[in-house]
């Protein structure tokens, strides 16, 4: 582009005006602003290699070069940011957290301590804030931990319990319970 004109500094800046109107000003560190004709678009480009942008809605772009990671800071409050593994976080101005991992994997932390997890074959985990888990599987079971059991419930209607003692408790979805103690061995089973 062409200099309208440039000025020199005694603290060591440089100034240029281009034609277009947009102004670039270099630092004597190697940092580099340049403001667009517009006058609302700015692009620092810092001597280490970072850069921040600040687009016309006064949007904030920001580069670290060192982790190849991007942050976007919006004008609502929300906060994006972009890693070079692919995972991507997104800050929501209620304090909510959703992180999409590269396996597509999605993660959201709620503010009041709650969790969930969509794993990419469909899987759901929800993890409350006592440390309770539900599984729900692409395949229609359901899982439930709790610090007594473990619970899954089958399509079918059958529920097999395993609690802390070891004991095991099986509900079929026809009426018949079958409970087994620790090692395994039936106590009980109503056989219809």
């Amino acid at each position: 582009e062409e200099i309208q004109r440039e000025t020199a500094y005694p603290d060591g800046k440089v100034e240029k005006v281009l034609k277009n109107g947009s102004h670039l000003v270099f630092f004597p560190n190697g940092t580099c602003k340049k403001v667009g004709s517009d006058r609302k678009t700015i692009t620092i480009t810092f001597f280490n290699g970072d850069v921040k942008q600040i687009m016309p809605d006064q949007t904030v772009i920001y580069y670290y070069a060192d982790a190849k990671t991007t942050h976007t800071t919006y004008t609502d409050g929300l906060e994006v940011l972009q890693f070079s593994n692919g995972q991507i976080e997104k800050h929501y101005p209620d304090g909510t957290k959703e992180i999409t991992f590269p396996d597509q994997t999605i993660k959201s932390l709620f503010t009041d301590g709650q969790e969930e997890s969509i794993f990419p074959d469909g899987t759901i985990l929800r993890v409350q804030r006592d440390g309770t888990k539900t599984i729900e599987f692409n395949n229609g079971q359901r899982e439930l931990h709790t610090p007594e059991f473990k619970r899954r419930e089958y399509p079918d209607g059958t529920v097999k319990t395993v609690y802390i003692n070891g004991q095991q408790e099986t509900k079929y979805g026809s009426g018949r319970v079958r409970i087994k103690d620790k090692d395994g061995n039936i106590i009980m089973d109503t056989k219809l």
